[in-house]
């Protein structure tokens, strides 16, 4: 990653998030694929059979065929036009290590605040050497949409390889992003099996957005370079992605969070009005999220065109995949970073305790932390819509989110 002024990213973040205003899209171009329910009827298919599956085995594997890459390509733009969500097998990742990082996480939850805080997250610019962003967050420190979340969490993040500033509390402190991530001394072996688990689905999500470029149809890469929009035009602005891991726990919604058994209120409205959740409905930062989680069913929820909420239940051995606000840049809204949230009632039992936590460990591949993002000209014509957004680096966009809600913090001056 180049050097990066973190100042100049902090001085666009703040006059981004005070000038902000939702902007108005149009409705998706529909995907070019076969005709089936799954395509002519999404939602219904959807609720009747739940979100597609896709394969991506035929992008590791450099002996594959052209036709079975563009039965993967045809299927993530249909996943990505109709839904914004699909589940991701042929990963190559082993169930056993799959299991192995979930079951990490929940020893690292069971054990006493005490412990975990040996990790705490703190604020950038203060005594503690903390940057804003990494480490261990307890319970209500994440926010969503100005709520605090009913979660705990540790945040790791792509070392950050540009120069390191001094803070503005002065020598030993940070700047946001710039500290060092915050491993937990136990369990022991989190660490080493955690790195080992990063490089390889670091892999994934390289041939994820590879076969995400051929997906749109933006021809062949051969000789392309620099800002050509080919379709690897994906893979080199991710080249040094600036990915962000986390490792959450949602303990069970207290009572005093849930809707009245109202009789004649339907579930949809029960749901609506809750007054707290695990976390808040919203959009992933940048360009795909590949979430591991336990089998807890009927916590993550996505919200559908229609504006209903599908479970987006755990499929053993797969990731729940989903598009992040900067692929929805690229392709000038022909793609959504659909809206998500996550309510875990206690209920199910899946860990052989009733009412016990539901762990997940996200991993976002992210483009570069300078990568300049902005419509393609190719998805602009596509969609018939003015261009969405001028463009700015993901940085920026990053810094903007910080700064914006992404962390309950008394610090005003990132």
């Amino acid at each position: 990653m180049a050097v990066y002024d973190m100042d100049d990213a902090l001085s666009t973040a703040r006059s981004q998030h005070a000038s902000h205003a939702p902007s108005q899209q149009s409705p998706n171009t529909p995907p070019r694929t076969e005709s089936s329910e799954r395509y002519t009827h999404p939602i219904a298919a959807a609720q009747e059979s739940g979100l597609p599956i896709i394969d991506i085995s035929s992008y590791l594997d450099a002996t594959s065929s052209a036709s079975a890459r563009a039965t993967t390509a045809q299927a993530i733009n249909a996943a990505c036009t109709n839904y914004g969500f699909f589940y991701l097998t042929g990963h190559g990742i082993p169930i056993a290590t799959l299991d192995q990082i979930i079951d990490l996480a929940r020893r690292f939850f069971a054990l006493p605040l005490e412990e975990k805080n040996k990790i705490k997250r703190y604020d950038a610019g203060g005594p503690e050497g903390g940057d804003s962003a990494r480490g261990y967050q307890g319970l209500g420190e994440n926010v969503t949409g100005g709520l605090q979340d009913m979660q705990e969490a540790i945040d790791f993040y792509r070392p950050w390889d540009g120069e390191v500033e001094e803070g503005d509390g002065g020598p030993g402190t940070r700047k946001t992003l710039q500290g060092p991530n915050l491993w937990p001394g136990e369990p022991r072996e989190l660490r080493a099996l955690y790195e080992g688990y990063i490089e390889s689905v670091t892999e994934v999500g390289r041939a994820l957005t590879r076969a995400m470029g051929a997906a749109l149809e933006l021809g062949s890469a051969e000789g392309g370079k620099g800002e050509d929009e080919d379709e690897d035009v994906f893979v080199r602005h991710c080249d040094e992605s600036f990915w962000v891991m986390r490792m959450i726990n949602y303990p069970p919604l207290p009572a005093s969070a849930k809707p009245s058994e109202s009789a004649g209120v339907k579930e949809k409205e029960k749901e609506d009005d809750l007054s707290q959740f695990s976390c808040g409905a919203h959009t992933d930062y940048g360009c795909v999220t590949l979430l591991l989680t336990d089998p807890t069913p009927g916590a993550l929820q996505v919200q559908l065109k229609d504006g209903s909420w599908l479970p987006a239940d755990p499929i053993p051995g797969a990731f729940v995949v989903n598009v992040g606000d900067m692929i929805e840049r690229w392709t000038n809204g022909i793609w959504k970073s659909t809206m998500h949230r996550v309510i875990h009632r206690g209920d199910g039992g899946v860990n052989g305790v009733e009412g016990g936590g539901r762990v997940s460990v996200p991993f976002f591949f992210e483009p570069n932390f300078d990568a300049m993002v902005k419509p393609l000209e190719s998805c602009v014509k596509r969609s018939g819509r003015p261009k969405m957004h001028e463009g700015s680096t993901y940085g920026e966009h990053l810094l903007t989110k910080v700064f914006s809600n992404f962390y309950y913090s008394k610090r005003t001056d990132w």
